[in-house]
């Protein structure tokens, strides 16, 4: 069987169109928003044209999908792991954290954990390797790496259930 061909679209002022024909002859889109939403659609199988269901996404809950259709992985947002016991984890700031409009070095998290902020993700766009003056926003994600004990308690510092 060959590869599925996935065809991409731009879609001026909105953003990227991605369609799938499945093995079943089903056709599947997902439209890539500027804002960083996902829009799911399933087309009917009697009418590939004809949208059956759509689903929209945030940013977030598109991370945790891809996360889940990964299966290296049990932990929905786990991205990596080593054998030396190092994880790297998305945590993200709620826009009523306290942590919103502060500076990433009030919150001590490398002293704190032992766990390490080595970038932000914000909208479309990626900050590496953040320093210490850099004023956190609702909705970013950080990009934690360090032992499971330290990124479970850098988690916890962000107050994240």
């Amino acid at each position: 069987m060959s590869a599925p061909r996935l065809r991409a679209t731009p879609l001026p002022g909105i953003g990227v169109q991605y369609d799938l024909e499945t093995r079943e002859h089903r056709h599947l889109s997902v439209v890539a928003h500027r804002d960083g939403t996902r829009t799911v659609n399933v087309y009917r199988p009697d009418d590939p044209d004809s949208c059956a269901q759509s689903l929209k996404l945030t940013s977030s809950e598109a991370g945790s999908l891809i996360d889940a259709l990964k299966p290296s992985h049990h932990s929905p947002s786990l991205l990596y792991t080593t054998d030396l016991g190092l994880v790297a984890e998305r945590i993200e700031v709620a826009a009523t954290s306290r942590w919103n409009g502060r500076v990433l070095g009030d919150m001590r998290m490398r002293t704190e954990t032992g766990a390490s902020v080595v970038a932000v993700l914000r909208r479309a766009e990626a900050i590496p390797s953040p320093t210490p003056d850099f004023r956190l926003a609702g909705g970013d994600t950080l990009i934690v790496v360090g032992t499971r004990e330290g990124v479970d308690a850098a988690a916890t510092i962000l107050e994240r259930e």
